[in-house]
């Protein structure tokens, strides 16, 4: 009953809320939203309140009822497919079987252009491919890379430190593979957002500390990268910003279950000690986030280490803005902050 008054809510009255003048806008989100000095952009409060209204969360109900729910909105405020982007299934080799992935290949795109790993989000248990095509389209077209989106296997079905194990591997096919998939071996970056920007963090450091081929840039958007202790940004933001408290702590409980050593760099890549000789990187936060504080350490640690990072906190915006790209213009200036990133960082 929630996924389909989810649907019914946000497919009827979204396009129709974010398409009215501003001061109606307003009047629906109601007074400006301030916290820690930061105003939540009008386009967050308008999604937050159809979130409302429909009375859901992430973690409200079994991890395959909250998948299919994401599905279910996805539609909806992802916006329509981004073309022209062409797409290839990709099966990875890996030990417990055959790794989905798809490629996508904006037009015009010669041979030995530059190519990113990307890890959708969703705390290692939700989202996939699916929920992140038009993400995986957005930076395809708009930074001029090829996108090889991977499916790694989920929570809790799959706990840590299963997707780490999914992630470096595909970085590992990415890069042994690339004349196939059309990419320049010494233009691959990782990348993703939230979990999947976990997961990025992670491929990087790996790769780094085992010798090898490295990732040539790194693009974390709003990452989690402790799961060992909580943050002040986590208290202010726990609840009503879209990620709560209690959606991080179902997430975590499913992906490292008692037992799982939330120390590990492979699930919190801050605690690492080392960070020299990291690829360089884009860190991208949100302001009304609770995972702000984290990233933004991260962001520091990288730089004090000597890495090339660019930081960028998005002070008006709430967690997952880059998968809102069919609604609110103040999305899409976010994300394409990013996929400029991106391109500067292959040079694409």
């Amino acid at each position: 009953m929630a996924t389909s008054l989810l649907s019914r809510v946000e497919a009827v009255a979204a396009p129709f809320i974010f398409g009215l003048p501003e001061p109606a806008r307003r009047l629906i989100a109601g007074r400006p939203v301030r916290l820690d000095g930061q105003e939540l952009a009008l386009d967050a409060q308008l999604l937050l309140r159809l979130q409302q209204v429909a009375r859901v969360s992430m973690s409200s109900d079994t991890p395959e009822k909250a998948r299919q729910r994401i599905l279910d909105s996805g539609p909806v405020v992802s916006g329509a497919p981004i073309e022209p982007v062409r797409t290839r299934e990709i099966a990875i080799p890996a030990e417990h079987g055959p790794l989905p992935a798809t490629l996508y290949e904006p037009a015009g795109l010669p041979p030995d252009s530059a190519l990113l790993v990307f890890f959708h989000g969703g705390g290692w248990v939700i989202g996939s491919r699916a929920s992140h095509d038009n993400t995986a389209r957005y930076f395809a077209k708009h930074s001029g890379v090829r996108v090889l989106s991977v499916e790694y296997r989920l929570a809790p079905e799959h706990p840590f430190p299963a997707a780490t194990e999914d992630a470096v591997a595909a970085f590992g096919y990415a890069h042994a593979k690339a004349a196939d998939l059309g990419a320049d071996p010494e233009r691959i970056a990782v990348g993703g957002d939230s979990a999947g920007g976990n997961l990025a963090a992670v491929t990087a450091q790996v790769t780094t500390r085992r010798g090898g081929p490295v990732p040539a840039f790194q693009m974390l958007l709003y990452p989690g990268v402790d799961a060992s202790r909580r943050r002040r940004s986590r208290e202010l933001f726990g609840s009503g910003f879209f990620l709560t408290d209690a959606d991080m702590t179902w997430f975590l409980d499913h992906y490292a279950p008692s037992g799982v050593d939330r120390t590990d760099t492979r699930l919190s890549p801050l605690l690492a000690e080392d960070f020299t000789g990291l690829p360089p990187a884009y860190v991208a936060t949100a302001g009304f986030d609770p995972l702000r504080d984290e990233g933004e350490e991260y962001a520091t640690k990288l730089r004090a280490a000597g890495v090339p990072v660019t930081l960028s906190r998005q002070p008006d915006l709430i967690h997952g803005y880059v998968n809102f790209l069919g609604i609110g213009r103040r999305f899409r200036e976010a994300t394409s902050e990013a996929a400029g990133a991106l391109r500067v960082g292959l040079r694409a």
